[in-house]
């Protein structure tokens, strides 16, 4: 949605003079296509549900099918936990599965499945929510955070020899889609500009999507395994 970091991130690379493809699936894929009408440029649209195989297997080929022969920036966006997730001790292991496969594994299944289109200087990054912290109603949500930022950690010592950059922003709340479909986000975002020293607007995905962008570009040639907090200073403040 325009709301979403990741269509600002689209915005402003196209902005910047990039070329820039977009990924969706299943259902939503409709919803992808029409919001992408209203980028500067529509992009592509592909296919690519990161907890399938198939779809992962074949991405590269499409890519180059479609006369795309490098990728210099990923960007993950993605998270999914089913409800029962957001209950900690409730929550089963399949829920919690569900969210380590999607929010977190998924960041090491796309970064193998982009890999043959990105080279020397490309740039993976992904969004996260501070993991250090047991959040209200984030549950195992937060926990995949946390295997999330430690998977980071290991691309960026496997890539790193090939040229390959790993990082991630760490955002303050922001109320895109998949914020608002937490149950209970509103504790979470209550008092943050209060606490940010920098102040903090929850409707602005603007400064994130800078930081995304920044980190795909050239300018952080030697910065890898890190995680930029965008979030207003709260991370550094006593609470």
């Amino acid at each position: 949605m325009e709301s979403s970091i990741a269509f600002r991130v689209a915005k402003l690379a196209q902005k910047q003079g990039a070329e820039v493809i977009l990924t969706s699936f299943g259902r939503i894929m409709r919803i992808t296509q029409t919001i992408s009408k209203r980028l500067p440029t529509t992009p592509e649209l592909f296919e690519l549900d990161v907890t399938s195989a198939e779809d992962l297997d074949s991405l590269a080929d499409r890519l180059q099918a479609a006369g795309i022969d490098s990728l210099d920036g990923v960007l993950h966006s993605i998270g999914f936990a089913p409800p029962g997730a957001f209950d900690f001790m409730a929550g089963t292991w399949e829920d919690a599965a569900t969210a380590l496969h999607a929010s977190a594994y998924s960041l090491k299944a796309l970064a193998v499945a982009a890999l043959p289109l990105m080279t020397q200087g490309s740039s993976l990054v992904g969004l996260t929510f501070d993991a250090k912290f047991a959040w209200p109603v984030y549950d195992w949500m937060g926990v995949a955070k946390a295997a999330f930022e430690s998977t980071n950690r290991y691309l960026a010592r496997d890539l790193g020899p090939k040229g390959i950059r790993a990082n991630l922003v760490s955002a303050g709340p922001i109320r895109t889609t998949a914020a608002k479909s937490i149950p209970g986000f509103e504790e979470m975002e209550q008092g943050w500009s209060e606490r940010a020293p920098l102040g903090w607007d929850v409707t602005d995905p603007g400064p994130a999507a800078q930081a995304c962008l920044a980190l795909m570009s050239d300018w952080f040639p030697a910065t890898t395994g890190e995680i930029v907090h965008v979030d207003g200073g709260v991370h550094a403040m006593g609470q």
